[in-house]
């Protein structure tokens, strides 16, 4: 987890200035369990944990591991994140792991979705290859942009959860519900072989599993997913050069439940436009534009034909629109850019200081 791009970690960095950290002193390791592995680490405390500390009350190990579970889920690339784990396995042996799995999903019941996605991070510094965790993190990032309107935060979240779906399927190969989430990753996507394929694992791997309702769910998805198959195969034997070939199998779908679907006519335009059918092509791209008026790469093929065949009135007509479609996409991304900005500064001016560890000599 540490040594990822990590997409979602601006996210959760602002919780950091909630501790400040402390060495603990030669005499209080000794008297401690990891005490060993705490020398010249600094140790993350919260303002109450310090206050108790001064009273002479005191802080237990649990909740120093907790505070090493926080500051480790929320930035995995913390320079002390090794030793925290090293103490948080000493400290609790095998039940390190389960344990604080245990806290993200107790979390994510509660509707704390932050600190869900917390600690299923740390379990994932704990143990990369963790099922549980893999999964955990997954779900809770899934759950998190879809409860959310921000494209930023969706956009990020959206991918870190594809990416672990993803890898679940190649680190457990046989865990049959990520093949269930992918497979509607990939349907999104427009991906629908791959979405096909997909569900045929889940379909697979999930034989022998008490989860009929989702089997049966999927099972429909896969006979819904038929024609669109179909299409896209269509779709990528044009872009092979298999013109005739996508044009027959495209055809067929001219009209019925995808008569409104562009991508179908801006392939048939690029086969009849590469056949010679040149009458039919500016035909499918202009049901393109009725559909995706801003599609600029339909326009510059109407562009290509025009100017193929003298019309240069049309060919400047569509030339002009391209002009206009452009200047409105990079007026957008000014926009975007500008908001994007705005919510980076904000993350930067709420996240802590780098603090200098403080040594505690007496507790």
């Amino acid at each position: 987890m540490s040594i990822r791009e990590d997409r979602i970690g601006r996210y959760f960095r602002k919780y950091l200035d909630k501790f400040v950290f402390n060495e603990f002193s030669a005499d209080f390791r000794s008297k401690i369990k990891a005490g060993d592995l705490m020398e010249n680490v600094p140790v993350p405390l919260r303002k109450e944990d310090v206050e108790c500390f001064a009273s002479g009350e005191g802080v237990s190990m649990q909740i120093i591991a907790e505070n090493m579970t926080w500051v480790i889920g929320c930035d995995p690339g913390f320079q002390y994140t090794k030793d925290y784990v090293a103490i948080l396995n000493k400290i609790y042996g095998k039940r390190a792991v389960e344990g604080v799995i245990a806290e993200g999903r107790a979390a994510s019941e509660q509707g704390d979705m932050d600190s869900a996605c917390i600690h299923f991070r740390a379990a994932l510094c704990m143990n990369p290859d963790s099922l549980d965790a893999m999964y955990s993190y997954a779900r809770a990032c899934r759950a998190m942009y879809l409860d959310s309107g921000n494209e930023e935060y969706v956009g990020r979240f959206k991918a870190e959860a594809f990416d672990f779906f993803e890898l679940i399927t190649e680190v457990h190969p046989e865990f049959a519900q990520s093949y269930y989430y992918l497979g509607y990753a990939y349907l999104n996507m427009g991906l629908y072989t791959k979405a096909k394929l997909t569900w045929d694992k889940f379909m697979e791997y999930s034989e022998n599993a008490s989860n009929g309702k989702d089997r049966k769910e999927i099972r429909q998805r896969l006979q819904q997913l038929e024609e669109p198959v179909m299409i896209e195969q269509g779709c990528n034997d044009i872009m092979a050069g298999r013109y005739q070939q996508g044009i027959a199998c495209l055809e067929r779908f001219k009209t019925g439940r995808f008569k409104t679907w562009w991508p179908l006519f801006f392939y048939l335009g690029i086969g009849y436009e590469m056949t010679g059918q040149l009458e039919e092509a500016i035909a499918s791209f202009k049901k393109v534009l009725t559909m995706n008026a801003s599609h600029i790469e339909t326009m510059e093929e109407l562009v290509a034909i025009y100017m193929h065949i003298d019309d240069e009135e049309n060919a400047f007509k569509y030339q002009n629109k391209i002009r206009m479609v452009e200047a409105a996409l990079r007026e957008d991304q000014m926009i975007h850019n500008a908001e994007t900005f705005e919510e980076d500064k904000k993350l930067v001016a709420n996240a802590p200081d780098e603090q200098k560890p403080e040594i505690i000599e007496k507790i």
